[in-house]
């Protein structure tokens, strides 16, 4: 049962912002950049990374993480390294110079999922086939959901 657990806190990691997003609209959608440009002159994340996804990431993780008989501690250790894992990927994505949103297959999945994964796999008595199940699970339901959640109209681009 602890596959499918940490499975859910990494869909609630990425999911929880775009809920937050839709529920707040322009509030609290400061970036975490502050709109800083890079040495490239490309912007450190983009204006997609804001302070409000970041911290409804982290929420779910932390406050659903005792409901699945995990600690708070390790929820906001784990939210965080997703949501880590997504600002890298993001830090990436404006390296090689693809806009905020823009889709990049695997870069947007595996740091956000490896990152957590490897973390849970060293902190718990984890088997490895299952950390490296998680990490497949969740790359592949995020590529398949996403063009269901943008025709949905719950993403802004199909990814």
């Amino acid at each position: 049962m602890l596959t499918v657990w940490l499975l859910v806190l990494l869909i609630l990691a990425n999911g929880a912002p775009v809920i937050a997003a839709r529920m707040f609209r322009h509030r609290f959608s400061s970036s975490v950049d502050g709109g800083r440009l890079w040495r490239d002159g490309r912007p450190v994340f983009g204006v997609s990374k804001t302070w409000r996804g970041l911290v409804a990431g982290f929420a779910a993780c932390t406050l659903c993480a005792p409901v699945f008989g995990l600690t708070l501690a390790f929820g906001a250790v784990y939210g965080a390294l997703a949501l880590g894992g997504d600002l890298l990927s993001s830090f990436i994505k404006r390296r090689l110079r693809l806009e905020a949103s823009a889709r990049a297959t695997g870069l947007d999945q595996l740091p956000e999922s490896v990152i957590p994964v490897v973390f849970a796999w060293l902190s718990l008595e984890w088997p490895a086939w299952q950390a490296i199940g998680v990490v497949l699970m969740f790359v592949a339901g995020n590529m398949l959901t996403s063009p269901l959640l943008f025709r949905l109209g719950i993403r802004k681009r199909p990814h």
